[in-house]
């Protein structure tokens, strides 16, 4: 699975060795398990606490599996149709208790927080007793993805001790751990951390450790490590002494089409990281790592044992290499080639994909891949012939949004936005989408305070006077609102619907209990917002 990178529509809402592997994380072509008519056995909590549901693990001595997703999320409903509708995935899940906890059930935040999640969809592996095994990486393809539960389901230890284990070198000695120990380390969803493991500042300087230590007959793991370590830098060069051969080990994985198909979704979705972590702008380095790239995506973009979403991410990837030092919000400058070839992705992936879920995750990003190579109307045809059909139609609309802007219609742009939060449903993702509204009403028509205080007290007027309402993803979604409104008003002229949308929001605030951390979460909207404006 790919993560299905929606830069430009998320702003909206604001979301390998030559040896070869030891264990077979990417199967033949030919290995496809056919999906049944089965279901999984989801528990679904309603409330902000899984105390029974480990209850229950605890009787019946097995691991939870914990799925935290939303309904309208991209991701979601690609790991919906390619993972979770897997016949060895439903077998599978009768030897654990699979939650799925949605972002929009009462209670979800709140639980969100307490296990650190944050981005959709994340999955986690826990003990019975509640113990955090392992995050599983939501990016990798179906059959990785399997091969990764198995090796969870049967760890002896938690993640955090294998780590523990592997930085444990007295003497320089290299750590006595397994193959399997060290695939679960490369494998683990290091983006989707949260700090469960590492405070964020240490996570690549211990991966740069894990790289240094992992044994080379273990390929597989210190190939992955290798990349991970690069892209979580964040684009940032990797230091002069260490990009020698960081580079060099990089340019030996995409030289090697094997391990470069297992590390496919690293590849495709972070190929930008890649390139800025390792090479400077106009060097001969950073030419001959974008070819060797553009090579192996183009392998992957027709790869068939790759999903239709992986194969397009692929191409996404290319086109998102050759914007590089590109302007923003710039007519792309491209070659006739990809252009075409981007063109040629999205028609086939929206034609091919016929499951309601996958396209749910297949068509914004196909229409998003058009939009980046300059075919906004393509885009928006495409977008607007699948919203009747669409699982989340208000998603897709945010996407046109985004086009309208491009485009520098300011107008149709916020008629898009206004539309998708009037589509939007349940009580997280109304937040979000209206916070998101009133963030791009105030970027693009700050001087209709009307609009402004009239969707921003929508907004504040459907939160539920709940402690859990103040938690995770609703938390953040308003005090980004409340930076974006104190900054509106920085030169005081709209001091008085400032005040307004305050005394609206303290009257729900005053509701909370006052021992609760939800109050002071719900009173500091506006004052964190003043002191980050």
């Amino acid at each position: 699975m790919t993560r299905l990178v929606l830069i430009a529509t998320l702003s909206v809402l604001l979301v390998a060795c030559s040896k070869a592997p030891e264990s077979a994380m990417a199967p033949p072509a030919d290995q496809v398990v056919k999906v049944v008519p089965a279901s999984i056995a989801w528990v679904k909590p309603e409330g902000a606490s899984l105390d029974t549901v480990f209850a229950k693990a605890k009787v019946e001595n097995k691991p939870v599996f914990l799925y935290w997703g939303a309904v309208w999320c991209p991701p979601c409903n690609q790991i919906k149709a390619t993972v979770f509708n897997r016949r060895d995935f439903i077998e599978r899940s009768k030897g654990f208790i699979p939650v799925y906890l949605d972002g929009d059930t009462p209670g979800a935040q709140k639980l969100g927080a307490q296990f650190k999640v944050r981005g959709y969809p994340t999955t986690i592996l826990f003990k019975p007793d509640g113990t955090e095994l392992t995050r599983l990486p939501g990016e990798v393809d179906a059959m990785q993805y399997m091969q990764i539960l198995k090796l969870g389901m049967a760890a002896t230890q938690p993640i955090k001790d294998t780590l523990i284990a592997a930085l444990a070198t007295p003497g320089g000695a290299a750590p006595a751990l397994s193959v399997e120990g060290w695939n679960m380390l490369a494998y683990y969803a290091w983006d989707t951390d949260e700090a469960q493991l590492l405070a964020q500042k240490d996570v690549v300087p211990t991966l740069q450790q894990l790289v240094k230590t992992c044994p080379p007959e273990h390929a597989e793991a210190l190939a992955r490590l290798t990349l991970r370590a690069t892209v979580m830098s964040n684009g940032e060069q990797v230091p002069g002494k260490a990009q020698i051969p960081a580079l060099a080990a990089v340019s030996r994985i995409l030289a090697d089409a094997h391990r470069a198909r297992e590390n496919g979704d690293i590849l495709s979705n972070y190929a930008n990281e890649l390139v800025t972590a390792l090479t400077a702008t106009g060097s001969a380095e950073r030419s001959a790592l974008n070819t060797a790239l553009n090579t192996a995506l183009d392998r992957l973009s027709i790869d068939q044992s790759l999903s239709k979403a992986d194969q397009l991410g692929a191409v996404q990837a290319k086109v998102t290499l050759a914007l590089i030092g590109q302007p923003k919000n710039s007519k792309p400058e491209l070659s006739t080639e990809l252009v075409a070839q981007a063109q040629a992705a999205a028609v086939k992936a929206d034609q091919a994909t016929g499951d309601k879920y996958e396209r749910q995750a297949i068509i914004p990003s196909a229409a998003h891949l058009l939009s980046d190579v300059g075919l906004i109307d393509a885009s928006d045809a495409m977008l607007t012939t699948e919203l009747p059909k669409a699982v989340s139609g208000y998603y897709h609309m945010l996407v046109l949004a985004s086009n309208a802007k491009l485009r520098g219609d300011k107008t149709a742009s916020l008629d898009w936005a206004e539309k998708a939060y009037a589509g939007s449903v349940g009580p997280a993702t109304r937040l979000q989408w209206g916070s998101g509204y009133v963030n791009k009403l105030i970027e693009l028509s700050p001087q209709d305070s009307v609009r402004i205080e009239k969707a921003a007290s929508q907004v504040i007027g459907e939160l539920d006077a709940a402690p859990e309402t103040f938690y995770e993803r609703n938390r953040r979604s308003l005090e980004k609102m409340g930076v974006q409104l104190t900054k509106w008003n920085a030169d005081g002229k709209n001091a008085a619907v400032l005040e307004k949308l305050t005394a609206q929001l303290n009257g729900i605030c005053a509701k909370l209990p006052e021992a609760d951390s939800a109050r002071g979460a719900c009173n500091g909207v506006f004052v964190r917002g003043a002191k980050k404006a």
